[in-house]
């Protein structure tokens, strides 16, 4: 949730937060935020994948990490649509398919 709130956020800024303190002759691009959150958030969902020795562990941890990024950057682009598609989607795999993929069998 936090991460969702805190993306939302930057994105907001990012957009709007500016346009106060400049010259109306500069142009801002909201999409290098953006891109910044992306990376940040690669790093974050990188740091909670642990490796043993024959398991890895924190995958599904680290993609909803993402997706909550994602979740927030929609809301804070004023796209509520793909949030809501993108949370609904998200819990479908988390609730729906994750428990039927555990029941394949394994060879």
């Amino acid at each position: 949730m936090l991460v969702g709130i805190g993306t939302c956020a930057f994105t907001l800024v990012s957009a709007y937060g500016f346009s106060g303190v400049l010259d109306s002759d500069v142009q801002l691009d909201p999409s290098r935020i953006a891109a910044q959150i992306v990376s940040g958030i690669g790093f974050l969902g990188a740091g909670v994948i642990f490796k043993g020795r024959n398991m890895v562990r924190g995958l599904t941890t680290a993609a909803t990490i993402w997706v909550a990024a994602a979740v927030g950057m929609a809301c804070g682009a004023g796209m509520l649509g793909l949030a809501t598609m993108l949370t609904a989607l998200h819990l479908l795999t988390l609730f729906v398919v994750a428990p039927l993929i555990r029941r394949i069998p394994r060879q």
